[in-house]
């Protein structure tokens, strides 16, 4: 997991992973001011340290001199052994209500130079014919790190075209979107995708991924949209990729803080949907694909109040993503985490949480517990308290009660996380419960709901278990499919298990494993680089 410092504004915004010769490249914005892209590496994508700043705003005058915006790095094509930066910007001349997209490059993923137009070249022409022409013309000078030494002519910044998408500040909107580009390459054809909106349709479901193919090395003439399902103000982050001949458009909704995904075999073809075609639950958002040698990992920043996606960020650790047999896609836990595994905790050893009038009691068998609390709620917790853990279980339910999870508990105030569990609906709710200051009258009981999420099973009192606890970061997953993704800081440590009321619930299969803390990100993992004075980015506790 990755934060900005704790103390400051800054936050950690919108990311781009790129894997490479065994490390990972984290590029991200920093919020609120959103003046440079950041730059941190890692070897196991948990713990990251920060490098020299990849790239910032232009000069005054330049068209990126106001904000950065999301990035996307990708392998040159056209330069085997070089890298191409896409990147969003907004200008001050502007007031930032137009975004462009700009290129940078780099021959080594750490050292970059945009391909600049002169800027100042294109002022005071307002006629599109000139100013297009003008463009056209001008000569961008690669970095003195390419070794090619080569002038590249390019038509950066791009711009949304009219005759597709909205394209002028004095349009209804009065703010035009053309954001978050994404390249995607494919035998000897490549085409780059962004945030965009229609010039046609209702004002807010205008929200569409547009579409710009390369027709020769850095130039890109317009298409119509890839995808425009005429729903939604935008459709952020988009990102492309195949999976056994099926293609994936992943995006990011405002509209409810949450990442989903279309398929189709054909990308000419209409963008076909599932019944549930959400990839992560509420609070994972800009997720961004890139793989490594193990396949296809998603990741994405999270924030607690999707209202404000501008404080207390932070990257949580990455999801495995495949495809099941009916071809929707599977989010799994990143097996890094698993890699830390220390030792095992003796789940033999257990008590029930609360005295009770009522009939509670558990039975030990060979290998499974049978938890029975026949009318009101018993927790059945282990002896040994813990705090970064993985447990694993299958749960049978038995009775028309309720069931679910405890985690972090205080033996004295039974404050903690309660995960419950509907078996039937296949809905799971993780809540913080705790007691506020004494002599506060109401305010001393303290309830939060922090996420929910959802599943579909063939057996629905009968489900395969993963809960993993690691710093502040929390994971559910079911059946093998991650259904709560999700940072907090309310419990550090406490006791784990299970909770019954009015049902039986059977656990077999049962392992808790302790994990091994986050700690600060590791010094060897940066020597020779600079930091330019930057605070290194820490792993939340």
């Amino acid at each position: 997991m990755f934060s900005e410092s704790a103390w400051s504004r800054k936050s950690i915004g919108d990311v781009d992973v790129v894997y490479h010769e065994g490390l990972y490249h984290l590029f991200h914005l920093v919020l609120p001011n959103h003046d440079f892209i950041a730059h941190a590496i890692s070897d196991n994508g948990l713990n990251w340290r920060r490098v020299d700043n990849a790239l910032f705003i232009g000069d005054p005058g330049g068209w990126d001199d106001l904000m950065l915006w999301t990035m996307h790095v990708t392998p040159d094509p056209h330069q085997p052994g070089h890298w191409r930066m896409f990147y969003t910007g907004l200008s001050r001349r502007d007031q930032g209500k137009k975004q462009r997209i700009g290129l940078a490059l780099s021959e080594d993923l750490f050292h970059w130079r945009k391909a600049d137009v002169h800027w100042e070249d294109l002022r005071g022409h307002d006629d599109p014919e000139i100013v297009k022409q003008t463009r056209a013309n001008l000569v961008c000078s690669v970095s003195n790190n390419i070794k090619s030494k080569q002038d590249l002519n390019s038509s950066f910044p791009l711009e949304p075209d009219a005759e597709y998408y909205e394209a002028s500040v004095d349009e209804e909107r009065n703010w035009v979107s053309f954001r978050d580009p994404f390249y995607f390459h494919e035998e000897d054809r490549g085409w780059l995708m962004m945030a965009a909106r229609t010039n046609e349709g209702p004002l807010v479901r205008r929200g569409c991924v547009g579409l710009m193919e390369e027709y020769k090395p850095n130039h890109f003439r317009a298409l119509p949209p890839l995808h425009a399902p005429m729903m939604y103000d935008d459709i952020e982050v988009p990102n492309l990729f195949r999976i056994d001949g099926d293609y994936y458009l992943v995006g990011s909704l405002r509209e409810d803080a949450k990442i989903r995904y279309w398929h189709t075999t054909d990308p000419e073809q209409p963008w076909r949907n599932y019944y549930d075609n959400v990839l992560l639950a509420k609070g994972n958002y800009a997720g961004r694909i890139c793989r490594d040698d193990k396949g296809l990992l998603l990741w994405n920043f999270y924030v607690r109040d999707p209202h404000d996606r501008m404080t207390n960020n932070i990257l949580p650790p990455p999801k495995r993503l495949t495809r099941r047999s009916n071809g929707q896609l599977k989010v799994q836990t990143y097996e890094g985490i698993i890699e830390r595994i220390v030792d095992t905790l003796d789940s033999r050893c257990l008590h029930t949480l609360k005295g009770s009038r009522d009939e509670s009691y558990f039975c030990m068998l060979d290998d499974s517990l049978e938890l029975i609390s026949q009318a009101g709620f018993q927790g059945f917790v282990f002896d040994e308290e813990i705090n970064c853990f993985r447990m694993r279980c299958r749960l049978t339910m038995k009775g028309a009660g309720k069931c679910g999870l405890l985690c972090r508990i205080d033996p004295e105030t039974h404050d903690g996380y309660y995960l419950s569990l509907d078996l039937m609906k296949g809905i799971g709710q993780f809540r913080a419960w705790k007691t506020g200051p004494l002599r506060s009258g109401e305010h001393m009981m303290q309830f939060e709901s922090l996420q929910d999420g959802f599943w579909r099973a063939s057996e629905p009192q009968d489900v395969e278990v993963q809960m993993i606890s690691f710093g502040s970061y929390h994971e559910l997953s079911i059946n093998d499919h991650v259904v709560l993704s999700l940072a907090d800081a309310n419990f550090s440590s406490g006791m784990l298990g299970f909770y019954v009321e009015t049902a039986s619930l059977h656990v077999s299969d049962l392992e808790v494993h302790h994990i091994k803390s986050p700690t600060q990100t590791d010094d060897h993992l940066t020597t020779g680089w600079r930091t330019n004075g930057e605070e290194p980015g820490t792993l939340l506790q």
